[in-house]
């Protein structure tokens, strides 16, 4: 199987893009992912890789280059919301994000990934992780920040995931006419859109189109591990059927992101979900180390060509 590897890597540590794309050939990768935190001018470097064969792109994750107007340090997938009330917030997402679509063109890119917002309330889960670390995951005080948590979300969603499906909507049609996918991805916090039965909303209004899921392995992990989800397993069984791509990073607990192997994640429930055409991304970041992500490449081809 070939694997990609994000540039979420290493991208922190370069300004130009031709030693980004340097340092991750010499790991014998031949294939990447475009992380969120490039500047123009290193897409730009790397759209010429591609021309001259070094690299090929195979996803791109929004927003990719950086909004003109956020500060590199500063840049995050969810820097502009495309659940937000704000309208020009909410205008602004969209019109960045079929920027995104236009960069996987160029990069000949089949897909983008997406965050798709977050329910505007504050963000307990870092509390209950915080929890967690300290060994009371069993314990009354954790279950009952779990259940207030879950309470909260449930009665405050709905205006933010109605501007999720509008926003996607027309994603959705301008994606279609540029011929690019678009990967749905499952979320790190509880807040944020999609949760579990919501990913099956937004699949289920946009059949047969360009929107598609895209499973992240950590994130669906650490939901199982604080108890918003029964098992990891539950996504994918209930949405590999509509998967186009799949994040693969390991994780310890709730610290997720490492390179696989290196954790708690058994990789060979993954591999039956795995179809011939997903788009396979390795996403550790920092402190990985180069022999890391080595031994983690031959680590998920041990499982998934075995």
């Amino acid at each position: 199987m070939v694997l990609a590897l994000s540039t979420s890597w290493n991208a922190f540590r370069h300004t130009d893009g031709n030693s980004l794309i340097d340092e991750i050939e010499k790991l014998g990768f031949n294939e990447v992912e475009l992380s969120f935190n490039l500047t123009s001018q290193m897409v730009d470097a790397v759209e010429q890789a591609v021309k001259d064969g070094r690299i090929s792109v195979t996803s791109v994750h929004n927003y990719c280059p950086i909004p003109p107007d956020i500060e590199r340090s500063k840049a995050l997938p969810d820097c502009y919301a495309m659940s937000s009330r704000d309208e020009g917030q909410r205008r602004r997402a969209v019109e960045l994000t079929r920027g995104t679509i236009d960069t996987a063109v160029r990069l000949n890119a089949s897909a983008v990934v997406l965050h798709c917002g977050r329910v505007e309330i504050p963000d307990r889960t870092v509390e209950l992780i915080a929890l967690f670390n300290k060994g009371l995951a069993a314990n009354p005080e954790f279950t009952s920040l779990r259940d207030d948590i879950i309470r909260e979300r449930a009665r405050f969603k709905q205006p933010f995931l109605d501007n999720t499906l509008r926003s996607m909507d027309e994603l959705n049609r301008y994606a279609l006419h540029r011929k690019v996918k678009l990967g749905v991805e499952n979320r790190y916090y509880f807040r944020e859109i999609p949760f579990f039965e919501e990913t099956g909303v937004i699949l289920d209004k946009f059949r047969d189109s360009a929107v598609f899921y895209w499973h992240d392995t950590g994130h669906a992990q650490l939901m199982q591990n604080l108890g918003f989800l029964k098992d990891h397993e539950d996504l994918l069984r209930k949405y590999a059927g509509r998967m186009l791509g799949i994040h693969l990073h390991d994780i310890t607990g709730c610290s997720d992101h490492q390179p696989p192997g290196a954790g708690e994640l058994d990789f060979a429930k993954i591999k039956p979900y795995i179809g011939p055409g997903t788009l396979t991304v390795i996403e550790a970041h920092h402190p990985a180390e180069a022999g890391q992500l080595i031994k983690a490449r031959e680590f998920l081809r041990g499982i998934f060509n075995g």
